[in-house]
């Protein structure tokens, strides 16, 4: 379970995430969801102890975030929005690197890399190094490494970006899994048909706050639409700005 209370994070004078509160429990897929530069990921990378909160609590299956990161990184999968990788080193080197850090049987962690590679297709570049590989592949390299050691919480920001259409469908075919697995998941993305599709329930997050929470036919009812778009654009006060801009480059074109 993840537990976030009154969480703030400020630079300096500017406010990024203004005292948001919401849980995520034990087999819920949690969809985090905000315009761009509305305090996502910093708040997603609080809550896997990259950065400290200026006030607020996170616990991650009752283990408080900021007085015990080192166990929390333990227990959860953290995939961010960039891939960060040893990138002078192969993705072979580097899941046996993981399996040692995290002490992973290696029978099991041949057992799971194998898996892994053979799903998201990459067993081709195992002996090449990361440095020189797509964005698209280390992005599967970052999702594997993350899931080797079977964590209890996953977190992910934005990681459908670069995966070509058949590993998106296996990256949500695996997070239903996960969820059905007793996992808890939260995850960002801009994959508005995804957040729908699988999220038991969602958070909008506008300007640094929790503006909505719940499931889609709650955010319906608050929203009074029907699709998560629509919804999406009328909570944040988006929709009737962009029919302005729309109009305004048809004006033009």
């Amino acid at each position: 379970m993840i537990v976030v209370e009154n969480l703030v994070k400020k630079y300096f004078e500017k406010v990024v995430v203004d005292g948001i509160s919401f849980k995520v429990e034990n087999g819920e897929i949690y969809g985090f969801l905000g315009p761009n530069g509305s305090g996502k990921s910093t708040t997603l990378k609080i809550l896997a102890g990259v950065l400290k909160p200026t006030a607020g609590r996170v616990e991650i299956e009752g283990i408080d975030v900021v007085s015990n990161p080192v166990e929390v990184k333990k227990i959860i999968g953290y995939v961010p929005e960039t891939p960060t990788l040893y990138e002078s080193l192969t993705p072979a080197e580097l899941f046996s690197f993981i399996g040692g850090i995290r002490g992973i049987d290696e029978k099991i962690l041949k057992e799971r890399v194998n898996r892994f590679v053979e799903a998201f297709e990459i067993g081709k570049y195992m002996n090449q190094f990361i440095g020189t590989l797509s964005f698209g592949t280390k992005q599967k390299i970052s999702l594997i490494a993350s899931f080797l050691h079977d964590p209890k919480v996953i977190i992910m920001d934005e990681s459908m970006n670069g995966l070509d259409p058949k590993s998106a469908r296996i990256l949500r075919e695996l997070l239903i899994k996960f969820r059905d697995d007793g996992k808890s998941i939260i995850f960002s993305t801009h994959v508005l048909p995804l957040a729908e599709m699988i999220c038991d329930r969602i958070g909008l997050i506008y300007e640094g706050k929790l503006i909505a929470e719940g499931t889609m036919d709650e955010l319906r009812e608050k929203a009074q639409e029907e699709n998560l778009e629509d919804i999406f654009l009328k909570l944040t006060k988006s929709k009737n700005e962009m029919a302005n801009i729309i109009q305004a480059l048809q004006e033009v074109l």
